[in-house]
């Protein structure tokens, strides 16, 4: 990743997070709707869940001016989430929904600038954690 796209992940996350809980929402509805079969992996009641996301996000957004300050948290994250049962192919599923929501929070402010840079950013770090859970990388989309 480029300093200029850190500046843009961290910039339009700045702009969603207000909405932190819809955006969660949004990004949820859409991963059950293209992969309803990961649904059977999270909590009936979605409330804390999606808290955990927009918190997992912020703090990895705001470390990415300095990736190897989040290393350790993204790899034990990659680790735990093999416990729920994802796996490798899910990965560009969920970074699929998430730049979708990500689109439609941001409405006007999603341009083809700012989708490079998340698309930079989430292939950076599902590829590391895809690694860290799985011991290879994830092949590029």
């Amino acid at each position: 990743m480029t300093p200029d796209q850190v500046k843009l992940v961290q910039q339009s996350f700045s702009k969603v997070a207000p909405i932190s809980d819809q955006a969660a929402a949004i990004f949820y509805d859409r991963l059950f709707e293209v992969a309803p079969q990961v649904k059977a992996m999270f909590p009936a009641d979605m409330t804390e869940q999606r808290k955990k996301l927009m918190a997992t996000l912020a703090v990895v957004v705001n470390g990415l001016s300095d990736l190897s300050s989040i290393l350790p948290v993204t790899s034990a994250l990659a680790k735990r989430h093999v416990g729920y049962g994802a796996k490798p192919e899910h990965y560009p599923v969920v970074g699929a929904a998430l730049l979708w929501a990500l689109e439609k929070g941001l409405g006007e402010e999603w341009t083809s600038e700012v989708a490079a840079a998340w698309t930079a950013a989430y292939g950076t770090l599902s590829g590391f954690m895809t690694s860290e859970a799985y011991g290879t990388p994830l092949a590029a989309e």
